[in-house]
């Protein structure tokens, strides 16, 4: 009887959260907050080079034209995805990772599973995902005046169910790169011990995150074609990949236009979050 007890115990320990997932949850909401205000527009000039296959000079010169009221435009909804985002991804990652050492000590297996777990509890934030993409486009421009207005359009002609397109490569991106960040971010941690400070804390987190981000920036593109369609049958990822393949004359490399500034702005913007989110951490955990 006392043995059944105590696996129950231990199965509520397994599924409550506790005072550190929070502290997790803030430092990596902090962390979102400050990187989003500072790359967004970076992010609005790589969108338009992914949709409209144009160069990154053509795609500033567009945006520049179109002025500082519209520069913002689309911010809610990656101010609101993005710091969720990066807090799920921190918090559920350390969360899972600490349960799964009850059970198992296959390192492999651990972090493996907690990188998918962390990877499809952000996919929960796809809607803002969706969103983002539809009011960063120009042909919706005026179709849509406000995330709200995006929302209630998309809710009340075709339901939940299109607030979650391009569902599947955006839970293949982020369990694939969560898995290759932190693995990286774990093993650099080791080599440098305690030494580690905010700036090397921003180089390890801008290196490993524009390296994973490259690696995956085909994701983003399938991603975008697939979130820039309203209405109709929902696509398959693999017809997606082949019509972009097909329409860009049979070249791999025309997925990885836009690439240079997605690599910039990952540098900075994991630098920022790595930076942010370790600082805060030393602080929330002291």
């Amino acid at each position: 009887m006392s043995n059944v007890t105590s696996q129950d115990v231990s199965l509520r320990s397994l599924l409550t959260l506790n005072n550190n997932d929070f502290k997790e949850f803030i430092c990596g909401w902090s962390a979102g907050v400050i990187n989003v205000s500072i790359t967004f527009p970076i992010n609005k000039i790589i969108f338009r080079q992914i949709l409209e296959d144009v160069p990154a000079k053509t795609a500033f010169q567009q945006i520049s034209r179109e002025g500082v009221r519209l520069l913002y435009r689309g911010i809610l909804p990656p101010l609101c995805q993005k710091t969720f985002s990066v807090s799920v991804m921190f918090s559920t990652y350390e969360g899972c990772k600490e349960r799964l050492c009850t059970l198992t000590n296959n390192g492999v297996l651990i972090r493996v599973l907690a990188a998918h777990f962390a990877g499809t509890a952000e996919a929960i934030l796809v809607p803002l995902e969706r969103v983002q993409t539809l009011l960063q486009d120009w042909r919706y421009h005026d179709k849509f005046k406000n995330t709200s207005h995006a929302f209630k359009y998309l809710l009340k002609n075709y339901g939940v169910s299109e607030c979650y397109r391009g569902l599947v490569p955006i839970i293949c991106r982020n369990s694939c790169s969560n898995l290759i960040f932190f693995i990286l971010k774990e093993q650099s941690g080791k080599l440098m011990d305690e030494q580690e400070s905010v700036l090397t804390s921003f180089i390890n987190g801008a290196l490993i995150g524009g390296f994973t981000s490259t690696i995956f920036y085909p994701m983003n593109v399938i991603k975008t074609h697939m979130q820039s369609k309203i209405g109709g049958d929902f696509e398959k990822f693999m017809t997606v990949a082949h019509e972009i393949y097909i329409a860009r004359n049979r070249s791999i490399m025309s997925f990885y236009k836009g690439v240079h500034l997605n690599c910039m702005r990952s540098f900075i913007s994991w630098g920022v979050i790595t930076a942010s989110y370790d600082f805060l951490k030393k602080i929330m955990f002291s």
